[in-house]
């Protein structure tokens, strides 16, 4: 599996940007798909997440939307009311087997990774 990550930018606080990720592959509707970061001088963290179900950390849940196309291979994340402490590298992850909704939150427990687009929000 092959992630492909773009949208990242500049923007405002209180902008917004929209990521994409492409995926490689023909059963990309059974994958579990995610969004991490990682902000300068900080671990990757999670961000939202995909299976079915939809998961946020706190700090996002309310301003952004995860989301898929399988038609397109593509899963999104569209982030609103961006703020400073959004400004990271994004990193698109792909697990071909189920996770539950704690594991979902788990890098370790990713199997592929995009390269990452770097966002920046200034303010």
């Amino acid at each position: 599996v092959q992630l492909q990550a773009s949208g990242g930018g500049l923007v405002q606080a209180g902008g917004s940007l929209r990521l994409s990720c492409a995926a490689s592959g023909r059963t990309f509707s059974s994958y579990i798909m995610g969004w991490f970061r990682r902000a300068p001088g900080k671990e990757r963290e999670f961000v939202a997440g995909t299976s079915g179900s939809t998961y946020y950390a706190e700090s996002v849940k309310g301003r952004f939307t995860i989301s898929r196309d399988n038609a397109k291979n593509t899963v999104y994340l569209q982030m609103n009311s961006l703020k400073p402490e959004d400004t990271a590298v994004y990193y698109c992850a792909a697990r071909t087997r189920s996770l539950g909704a704690v594991a979902i939150r788990i890098r370790e427990n990713y199997d592929y990774w995009g390269q990452g687009t770097l966002v920046t929000v200034s303010s």
